[in-house]
């Protein structure tokens, strides 16, 4: 293989293997796999504008029986803080996410073993019914696979009535990395890597917009990495040609801080800066059919982030009003609205406020900086 020829492959659109892409991340300087993903970059996105947008992730139960090894987040059922989100703190936080200029809740939870179909089905006819312009971008395909189980259903059954129950997209949660020999390692209790696929696969057939993601920098080879990337690609490649499907794919690296994995197995995130601005410029390079590539600067912080913007990432992500499964872990980097908006500047590139159909929208007229309230 010659890495010259590879990236002249890549910049004509062409999908490259898992080998191709793992000599890549060993062979080629960062400059140059910065300067194809940028490029890349300019081609599908020819702009000077990089996206944000303003959202909630808001949790619907911490409860869980998958017992993941990265996440703080989660507790067994029964324990003494475990909790269901009640619609009176619905109710608060989604008129809060209102006023700061927000339209989406990023709605997610645990495993929980006792909540079925038509509980999330009565949860989202009800937060419609309160807030009808309210966007929900809620679950994932392990919640997606786990409740199928529960009430001995398929995934299009779920998602099918999920979406007419007020379902607006599907985020890629769960994903990790998709190999089952990682996630019999690090999550043992969620659906299979397959299964992760499948429900995508089903809810692309559906028109629900989704993304993907990628955790990574734990138990992982590197060609478990690529692999992953490749079975996404093929997974947006069978879409309906009239669907969206993957609307934009996000890696970010293990937050180790107090985890299981870095208590029992001494797993630690070692992933660099100079790491994690190859692996954005390969997420380009490897997904040519995925036209939004974000940059985690929630777990990577802000001069990174802001690097990963010349190197074929073309969006911020969120602001996120409330988080608290990845900062759990330890992410420690924080946005306001304004502070998002001048980053993006520094870059050299112009903000532009969006929704998760990438549409752009006007910012609200009295945006204010949004309190992180946990």
């Amino acid at each position: 293989m010659n890495t010259e020829k590879l990236l002249e492959k890549a910049l004509n659109f062409e999908f490259l293997t898992a080998d191709e892409g793992l000599f890549l991340f060993k062979n080629a300087s960062t400059a140059q796999l910065m300067h194809v993903g940028h490029q890349l970059r300019m081609i599908q996105k020819p702009d000077n504008l990089v996206t944000w947008i303003i959202d909630r992730n808001l949790n619907t139960t911490n409860v869980c029986i998958a017992n993941c090894k990265f996440c703080n987040f989660f507790r067994r059922p029964g324990h003494e803080e475990s909790y269901i989100t009640d619609i009176e703190t619905y109710k608060v936080k989604i008129e809060e996410t209102f006023r700061y200029g927000g339209e989406q809740l990023l709605l997610q939870g645990g495993h929980h073993p006792d909540l079925g179909l038509s509980y999330y089905v009565d949860l989202f006819k009800e937060l419609k019914r309160l807030y009808p312009t309210l966007k929900l971008h809620a679950l994932g395909p392990p919640e997606i696979a786990h409740i199928a189980k529960l009430d001995k259903l398929s995934h299009t059954e779920v998602l099918s009535a999920l979406k007419e129950a007020g379902l607006d997209s599907l985020p890629g949660a769960g994903a990790e990395i998709l190999n089952d020999r990682v996630r019999r390692l690090i999550s043992k209790g969620k659906c299979s890597g397959r299964e992760w696929l499948d429900v995508m696969r089903a809810a692309h057939q559906l028109h629900l917009t989704t993304s993907a993601t990628m955790m990574f920098g734990h138990v992982e080879t590197l060609e478990e990495r690529f692999e992953h990337l490749v079975w996404l690609r093929e997974v947006q490649s069978e879409k309906p040609a009239d669907a969206k499907g993957f609307l934009a794919f996000i890696p970010w690296p293990f937050q180790d801080d107090g985890t299981l994995l870095r208590r029992i197995r001494n797993v630690r995130n070692t992933v660099t800066g100079d790491e994690y601005l190859r692996m954005i410029a390969l997420s380009r390079i490897m997904l040519p059919n995925v036209k939004n590539i974000q940059a985690s600067w929630l777990t990577v912080g802000k001069q990174v982030g802001q690097l990963c913007l010349q190197a074929g990432a073309n969006d911020f992500g969120s602001i996120m009003i409330e988080e608290n499964v990845v900062s759990a872990a330890g992410a420690p980097h924080r946005f306001t609205a304004s502070g998002i908006q001048e980053a993006i500047r520094e870059a050299g590139f112009t903000p532009q406020l969006r929704n998760q159909q990438y549409e752009f929208r006007a910012l609200p007229e009295h945006l204010e900086d949004q309190v992180i309230s946990y």
